[in-house]
């Protein structure tokens, strides 16, 4: 397995390298100036100048790049140019508040793709296909910024039972029971697509894997239809949900940005918003590599966990 890691890891550098260049030369393509805003609209020549200057825009982009880089590796983020305050405490504050919606979704659509697909397998009826096949495709049709109003809606103004947004005052720690009102409408809002992808792939996976020739043999030997579902089956069918979950995972903190905004929740897609609009460079140049960097962890912890379930891929990698 480590030997398979160390092969891997190359290519993640290589990623990495090659997003940091885009996302670095981009930025510069955007229409706008971080220091005629700061200067203001009276602004004269002189002091936009002075305070480019000053933010090192006046620079050639190689520089400009190369002390990027250098700052990255020294963990030394600097300070938000419009915004405020450093750089690491802004996406240390929306990075948690992220994590914590993401990670809730991601728990929720596996248990409800663990629970439906199994469930599909263990007692196959027309009725229940049609109802899962209906659920399905109205979860992924519908967009998060138009299920998000829904759910407020219904449960926060029809309903009055939970929050229409914002975070929990308190913290997620202190009082929990609080936290999970705060986090339950958000996280279905964003579970519900990943989850009516990954029910979709369990469940064909699961089919599949029972028509094959050690099911049968299974069968012929008395073992029920519960345990060949649920320790043969079942095992056989996660590399192909893993392999889907990475990439529904990278989905899902995209889509957390419209449910942010339509949550109130002020995590990182807030403050990618916030910076683009101000053309605060050195806010959205970390964000987005941010972002590309979690991907890549979370694309290499799926094929990892795929490796670890299936051998053969262990065996490839080493040849």
């Amino acid at each position: 397995m480590t030997r398979y890691l160390l092969h891997r890891l190359p290519s993640a550098l290589l990623v990495l390298f090659g997003a940091s260049v885009l996302i670095f030369l981009l930025l510069r393509l955007v229409p706008g100036d971080p220091a005629t805003i700061l200067a203001g609209n009276d602004a004269t020549p002189e002091s936009i100048a002075a305070i480019r200057h000053q933010l090192g825009l006046d620079r050639a982009i190689p520089v400009q790049y190369l002390s990027w880089l250098g700052d990255l590796f020294t963990l030394d983020l600097g300070r938000s140019y419009i915004l405020g305050g450093e750089i690491t405490e802004l996406v240390g504050r929306g990075l948690t508040n992220t994590l914590v919606l993401t990670a809730s979704a991601l728990v929720l659509a596996v248990v409800l793709s663990l629970l439906v697909s199994v469930a599909s397998v263990l007692w196959p009826s027309k009725w229940l296909n049609t109802v899962v096949a209906a659920a399905n495709t109205v979860a992924v049709a519908l967009p998060t910024f138009v299920v998000g109003p829904l759910l407020v809606l219904v449960f926060a103004i029809a309903i009055p039972v939970l929050p229409s947004g914002g975070v929990p005052p308190d913290g997620f720690i202190a009082r929990p029971d609080i936290a999970v009102q705060y986090l339950l409408l958000p996280a279905i809002c964003l579970a519900l697509p990943v989850a009516a992808a990954l029910t979709r792939f369990l469940t064909e996976s699961l089919r599949t894997e029972l028509t094959k020739q050690y099911v049968l043999t299974a069968r012929s030997l008395g073992v029920s239809h519960r345990e060949i579902v649920t320790r043969g089956a079942l095992r056989n069918a996660l590399p192909t949900m893993l392999t889907v979950l990475g990439i529904q995972t990278g989905q899902l903190l995209g889509g957390a940005v419209l449910v942010e905004a339509a949550f109130v929740w002020p995590g990182i897609g807030q403050l990618i918003e916030q910076g683009i609009s101000r053309r605060d460079y050195p806010v959205v140049q970390v964000l987005l590599l941010l972002s590309v960097a979690v991907f890549v962890v979370i694309q290499l912890i799926t094929d990892i966990a795929h490796a670890w379930l299936d051998p053969r891929i262990r065996i490839g990698g080493r040849s």
